[in-house]
């Protein structure tokens, strides 16, 4: 049986990747992939996005351009990573592209998606909660039609990631997903659908380090290790982890994953707003707790030998 999933992103390089990954993993079923506009620019990412699904011959996915906006804008210099992206020469071997961007928002499409979907959807997402909450509003009958959220997104016992230099307010306590808009992190947390949250605790266990770059420089013949260790390239003169990348191997692996249950509330307002803060009698999530690394390294490794 396949597993349905809806993936819902935000075009930066930790995105791609994830993507990148997905379109490889068996027994998943996308049925379409939303982009949204947070830590890119949009159209640039939309162009990745449809560029890589058709260099992986997925074609056939729609992908749809959410409309929301958030509260606090990600720096334009993570961003730009898009543009770059975009004019990758391994993307931009052909002048049309097949895969379709369809003509409804990202998120009714969401919405349209799951209501005509066989079965309860897994909805992943490694971007900020905007679209799903949206989605939400746009029509609450959806709860009933998601079978969980997979969301890289929090920080439970660690700081945040939320630099002072971007956001001065900001006490260091938000990861950037949940602080790009925390009002529609709580929405999802008011709902009853089941979260599975791929938090910093654990992401900051797996760096991306020139060592591992170098081992998909030595199997670059394939397609997919060449663009991943471009994108890893880009990124690595920062401090960077494989967020989106280990949220995502989730869906298919989630062997390599232990969980822990927390209890838990989103902070809305003031200097600790996008925090996820662990509360006696808060709601119940889910949180991917450790990882076998060196399972998780050979897995992507393998995946992206494939092409």
């Amino acid at each position: 049986m396949s597993k349905l999933v809806v993936f819902d992103h935000d075009g930066a390089i930790d995105d791609i990747l994830a993507t990148l990954l997905l379109m490889t993993m068996p027994n998943i079923e996308v049925l379409g992939i939303i982009v949204t506009p947070a830590d890119c620019y949009i159209n640039a990412a939309l162009n990745v996005t449809r560029k890589l699904l058709d260099l992986m011959g997925c074609h056939h996915i729609p992908v749809a351009e959410s409309t929301v906006r958030g509260i606090h804008p990600f720096p334009a210099l993570y961003r730009r990573d898009s543009l770059i992206m975009d004019n990758f020469p391994i993307l931009n071997q052909n002048n049309t592209l097949k895969t379709p961007l369809v003509s409804q928002t990202g998120q009714q499409f969401m919405v349209e998606t799951l209501h005509s979907a066989s079965e309860p959807v897994t909805l992943m997402v490694t971007g900020p909660l905007t679209t799903v909450a949206t989605a939400l509003d746009i029509d609450p009958a959806i709860e009933g039609k998601i079978k969980e959220i997979v969301w890289m997104g929090g920080a439970l016992k660690v700081p945040g990631n939320v630099e002072r230099e971007f956001a001065p307010e900001q006490d260091g306590t938000a990861e950037w997903n949940a602080y790009w808009d925390a009002i529609a992190v709580n929405r999802v947390w008011q709902s009853n659908i089941p979260l599975i949250v791929c938090p910093l605790d654990i992401t900051n266990t797996v760096p991306v380090t020139s060592e591992f770059i170098q081992q998909l420089a030595e199997q670059r013949h394939y397609q997919l290790s060449d663009l991943a260790g471009l994108c890893y390239a880009l990124a690595i003169p920062q401090d960077y982890y494989c967020w989106d990348v280990l949220a995502i191997a989730y869906l298919h692996r989630s062997d390599l994953f232990s969980l822990k249950s927390w209890q838990t509330e989103v902070i809305t307002k003031g200097s600790s707003q996008g925090r996820i803060k662990v509360v006696e009698k808060g709601r119940k999530i889910l949180a991917m707790d450790t990882v076998d690394h060196d399972q998780f390294h050979d897995y992507i490794l393998k995946q992206w030998s494939q092409f």
